[in-house]
């Protein structure tokens, strides 16, 4: 551990994990369960995030209403997110205004009564919000590129928010069975960052979670996801027809998990083929050629797998040049590598996102959280940018004649 942070483990196996920052005058906390969409069968697709909407209407001590308005009063925020791995609900406040935030959140995690009129009324919302997605086709196409190298029918392939077939039938005793059975304490984290004494937090933590079900049994901590072995597809292109302005377009293939020790030298590669405006392929495409306004490369990494792909938008008549351009270019650093001064500024690049990204208490918050629940270590900043500067330039030369130079898979919506 570093210095700053703390850990308690307690009884139940819920774990805590604080980062104190003494000249902040703000806290963050964030309660993060080891659940998401991928832990979901098909029929209870969507499931998760259903959850996350559904904890935020009410418990037995608050309304809907009352959980906002708490957080509101003192000027804080909340608010929630879901991913395929893991959700995550959290606050930020005024430092004297921690317990309050501790309190609120922990009791809507334990304590949700998922009142069924809720239900009903969250099922509407969420229909609305898959109807809005849909309508959104620069969202759309990253979708439609991770079912092209997943399947749409596995775990990682689906859709987090699941889909009208799903969530429409979704009955409140399914979601109350998946809440019980998959939000236990031994999934938890409970992170903090920001003006706070760990030991305080520990007492509120406590306090707040007395007498609910994630203190009724005691147990040890949940295990990293496992990493296992992930089945994907052989290279394919799907496209989506729509009625827009842009096509929308994903060239990519399959990345690496989160626990590959080359992630550092693949995060210099992503910079270097399209991280920022000197990246390759905003030069060649946006800069010298006018092609595209938005074009960037990205990758993904879950427990046991990931994606690399390059998103463009760009009008209909131009999507060949710019497949063209990509392609070249994809080849180009696969066949020959990046040069030495790429190398640099890629690590720069890399370097300057990480730290500038630890400005705020929430992102304190969130990289410890992380760092508990998705690799069982916590490395400094200081390590972390050091390992940075370790990536050589075969390393990075390596990764990537092994993911540029594999068959690609592309995904396209628009008027195509």
């Amino acid at each position: 551990m570093q210095d700053g942070v703390r850990r308690t483990v307690l009884p139940s196996g819920l774990r805590i994990v604080t980062e104190t920052i003494p000249t902040t005058r703000s806290a963050s906390v964030g309660v993060w369960v080891n659940v998401g969409s991928r832990d979901e069968t098909a029929t209870m697709s969507g499931a998760s995030h259903f959850l996350e909407h559904l904890l935020f209407k009410g418990t037995e001590k608050r309304t809907a209403l009352d959980i906002s308005a708490e957080i509101e009063a003192v000027g804080g925020e909340t608010n929630a997110f879901t991913t395929k791995e893991y959700t995550c609900y959290y606050a930020r406040v005024l430092d004297a205004d921690l317990p309050l935030a501790v309190d609120v959140l922990c009791d809507a995690v334990a304590s949700s009564i998922l009142d069924p009129a809720d239900v009903e009324t969250e099922r509407g919302v969420i229909l609305e919000e898959i109807a809005m997605h849909e309508d959104e086709p620069g969202d759309e196409v990253h979708d439609v590129f991770t079912e092209a190298i997943f399947g749409p029918a596995t775990p990682l392939g689906r859709l987090i928010s699941g889909t009208e077939a799903t969530i429409s039938p979704m009955t409140r005793t399914q979601i109350n069975g998946f809440y019980r059975r998959r939000y236990t304490a031994p999934r938890i984290v409970i992170a903090a960052a920001g003006n706070l004494e760990h030991s305080t937090v520990v007492k509120l933590v406590r306090k707040a979670l007395a007498g609910t079900p994630l203190t009724a049994t005691e147990a040890a901590p949940e295990k990293r996801r496992p990493a296992g072995k992930i089945k994907t597809l052989p290279a394919q292109t799907i496209v989506r027809n729509r009625e827009t302005e842009q096509a929308h377009l994903v060239l990519g293939g399959i990345g690496i998990g989160r626990l590959d020790e080359r992630r550092f030298a693949l995060g210099v590669l992503n910079n270097v083929l399209g991280g920022g405006m000197s990246s390759r392929l905003f030069q060649e495409i946006r800069e010298k050629r006018g092609l595209a306004y938005s074009v960037y490369s990205y990758d993904t990494q879950y427990a046991d797998a990931g994606t690399l792909g390059v998103y463009a938008g760009c009008a209909p008549g131009k999507v060949d040049e710019v497949l063209d351009l990509t392609r070249t270019e994809l080849a180009a650093v696969a066949a020959k590598g990046v040069t030495a001064e790429e190398l640099a500024r890629g690590k720069g690049m890399v370097k300057g996102a990480y730290v500038l990204g630890l400005e705020d208490t929430g992102s304190r918050m969130s990289r410890i959280a992380k760092s508990e629940m998705l690799y069982d270590d916590l490395m400094s900043v200081d390590e972390l940018l050091a390992r940075v500067d370790a990536v050589t330039l075969d390393e990075v030369n390596q990764i990537a004649a092994e993911l540029l130079g594999q068959p690609m898979s592309l995904a396209m919506v628009g008027p195509l």
